[in-house]
Formats: structure tokens, sequence, C-alpha cells
């Protein structure tokens, strides 16, 4: 634990400068896992976000020198992140899935936390980072506070094994009310104005035990590979964790990319299966149809944002147990777009709520019988030459006395009620595997 001494030292020389601003203030450090570490931390928030690519940096962030809880302050969250200085300050968070709600508990509709203290590994570096926001005035006070936040952080544990866990199940919409509501959005008349709508269910797992939401989270990530892996806990009381396959948007300064993940079917693990499987997915013209949706709305909607958009060939995102149609998306930015803009131009997009947007919104704040929160939010991390947003599917939400997963299915023209029941439980058994 030398690194949280030498951080101490760099602070308490700072208290002989006149500095102003963000400051980060950094240390080599070694821990085995990072995730075992954050469960050994007593600090709130406790964060984890790493974006999908080997090559990705990995993060965990402790405490918070800074938050955001309304999403009409995100225009002065990307003016603050945007600053001249050397370090530019990385903000971590979400927005829920509906801003306009209350959100769950804890989350709220929108919650950007600067944290205190981050660890981050980039390939074989880790390093450990104090940061701080000095101000005329405050110095002192902001000062005590990083210090206080240093002297709490405990040594790595180890990550115990996550343990078989019983559960009782209770689904949300029960399988009769889903029926209808699949029906009216299949209606001739719905569909002449509404042509698709996403459903959604939560799978509330009533258990006998809490579950350290980082275990549940390292054991999922490993059957996950391919996807973002993140995790919000606030407070003791809940937390919301995923292994999401989905990109709601990268920014790297201004050349942005993003994808349309729309269209499903299984995967067995077999490969002649599984391409068979693949070519049947690319040939059914619902789901390429579903997936057009998608890739339209998101550039109609990046128009007036870009100086130009290009768009791939659809192709087959193949995960542990199911299949996607993707297609991918780029994009440069007119320079004076941020990304508070782009996510309220995405955000959410027809895969999650559907489209046209409106009116697929209002279908699902009238009609689905449970608040989605974060689930199929916009997670992730913005600073101020980087900004990368995942969509919160492939979910879980704990607390003290149950996990609740989520799953979605895209209803449109054609959807049949107990095939798209089907789909939502494909989408929640790798999660369900977890547990056994």
């Amino acid at each position: 634990m030398l690194a949280p001494t030498h951080l101490m030292q760099q602070l308490d020389a700072l208290r002989h400068e006149t500095t102003c601003g963000f400051v980060r203030l950094r240390e080599p450090f070694r821990v085995v896992s990072m995730l075992g570490w954050l469960s050994s931390q007593p600090l709130y928030p406790r964060i984890y976000w790493h974006a999908r690519g080997q090559d990705r940096p990995e993060y965990v962030a402790l405490g918070a020198v800074h938050e955001l809880t309304d999403s009409h302050g995100l225009n002065a969250l990307c003016e603050r992140t945007a600053r001249t200085e050397t370090d530019s300050p990385r903000y971590f968070g979400g927005l829920a899935f509906d801003p306009t709600t209350e959100g769950w508990p804890g989350f709220g509709p929108c919650r950007m936390v600067l944290p205190r203290i981050e660890l981050v590994r980039r390939g074989e570096d880790l390093c450990l980072c104090l940061n701080l926001w000095l101000e005329p005035g405050k110095r002192e006070a902001e000062l005590d506070a990083a210090a206080g936040a240093l002297q709490q952080l405990q040594p790595e544990l180890p990550l115990p094994t996550l343990p078989a866990v019983s559960f009782e199940r209770h689904d949300t919409p029960d399988f009769a009310t889903w029926q209808s509501l699949v029906e009216q959005v299949t209606s001739a008349e719905f569909q002449a104005h509404t042509p698709k709508v996403v459903l959604s269910r939560a799978s509330r797992l009533q258990t006998n035990i809490a579950l350290d939401p980082w275990q549940l989270l390292d054991k999922w990530r490993a059957r996950a590979q391919d996807c973002f892996h993140f995790g919000f806990q606030f407070s003791p009381d809940s937390a919301f964790v995923s292994c999401s396959p989905e990109r709601l948007y990268r920014r790297e300064a201004r050349h942005l990319f993003t994808e349309a993940v729309a269209g499903t079917i299984r995967r067995t693990g077999d490969p002649h299966t599984d391409h068979a499987l693949a070519a049947e997915l690319m040939a059914d013209s619902k789901n390429r149809w579903e997936n057009r949706v998608v890739h339209t709305d998101i550039l109609t909607r990046l128009t007036p944002l870009a100086l130009h958009t290009q768009q791939a060939e659809p192709r087959i995102l193949q995960l542990r147990l199911l299949q996607h149609i993707k297609c991918d998306i780029e994009a440069v930015l007119h320079p004076d777009v941020a990304d508070w803009q782009l996510l309220s131009a995405l955000h959410p997009t027809p895969a999650v709520g559907g489209a046209p947007r409106e009116t697929a919104l209002d279908f699902i704040r009238r009609f689905e019988p449970y608040e989605r929160g974060w689930y199929a939010g916009a997670c992730g991390l913005l600073s101020r030459d980087t900004c990368e947003f995942s969509v919160g599917i492939r979910s879980a939400l704990l607390d003290a006395e149950s996990i609740t997963l989520f799953a979605g299915a895209g209803i449109v023209a054609g959807s049949e009620p107990y095939a798209e029941w089907d789909e939502l439980d494909n989408k929640i058994s790798n999660a369900l595997s977890l547990l056994q």
C-alpha cells in the first residue's frame, strides 16, 4: 500500500501551492483483481467500467468529487470537462432508459460522478489516481476531503467464488399481460403509426442470501467476453451490473462510432449449426427489417450533427448463447457538437425503445407494468477527449433480497407472443446460469 502514502505526500505538497482547477495525482499500483480491490473498499459510490475490446482501459472509481443528478445539467458538465487543463476529468455514470421519469431510488434519471479515487489499468500499467477540484476559498476543505478518502483505502482481499443460489422467480409482466401487449402493438391500427415497440420484462429472483454484485459481475464477464462490463453501486443498498453487447456511441475527438444491434437468434456452440442459424437470421425479412429501422433512425438523428456519415454492411455479432444482426456506423462530427447533444439524439435508440421514438415511448410509459430505471439506459464514461456509452441491456439490479434480470424484444408486424417470450428467456439464460 505504498501508493496511497506517496499520494498523501503529493497532496501535502499541494498545500504549499496555489494551483486551481482540476488536478489528478498518480502513483503506480499493484492489485491481483480490479474487482477484488473494488469489493474491499468502504467508499461509495463504487463504479467499474471496462469498454468492449481488449485494448480498452479498465477503470475502478470510488467516492465523488462532484456529482450531476439532473440531465438538464449535462450541457454545463460537458463544458466543465472540455476545459483545457493538462488533465481532463472523467465522469462515470448513466441516464435512465427514460430520463423523464424519477428512475430507481439512489440512481435517479441521471447520475454522473467525478470520482475521488480511480484505479486505471492500461495494458500492463496500473495506476492509482487521486482527483481534486481546487477553487479559491475552498482549497483546504478539498485537500482535507481527498486526504480523508485516501486514509479509508483498504488492502485488496480475494474475491470469493459466487455461490449457488436458490430463488423464487416472478416475471413482470406475466405471460398473459405480455401476450395482450404484443397483440396491441402488432394490430394493423397500431402498426399504421408505430411499426416497432421494444417491450421488456423484469424477472425478479427472490433469493435467500445477499450477493456481492462484484462477484456476480466477475463471473458474468468471463462468459461474456466481447461485451461492455460495468457496474454502479451508489450505496450499500443496491447495485446495477451489466455485460452489454451494445455500444450507444464512442467519440474520439470529432470521430464518432455507433452501431445498430437488432434481430436475434440463438447460438448452440456447434460451428456448423451456428453458421446455419446465422444464415437463417440474415435471410429473415422480419429481423432484417427490424435492424434497418434502427440504423435508419440513427443515421437520421446523426445527420444534423455530422459532416458526413458512413454505414457498413450488416454482419453477424456472435455472443455466447445468442447471435444478432449488427450494422456499424461512423461519423465525423461538426466542431461545435457536444456529448449532451449526442446523448439527446441517440438515446434511447429504436433497438431498446422503438420507432418512431415518441409514440413508442408513450406506449411503454402507459402500459409497461414496471419501472425500467437504468435497464436499457445509457451507461458509460464522459471526458474531453474520449466519451463512450453502452446500452444497459443484459443487466441485473441487486438488492439485499433479490436479483432482477431484464430482457426486451422488438415487437413488429408478424411478432408472435410465444416466440418473443422465448427470446426473453434466451436473453437472461446466460445470467441465470451463473447462479446455478
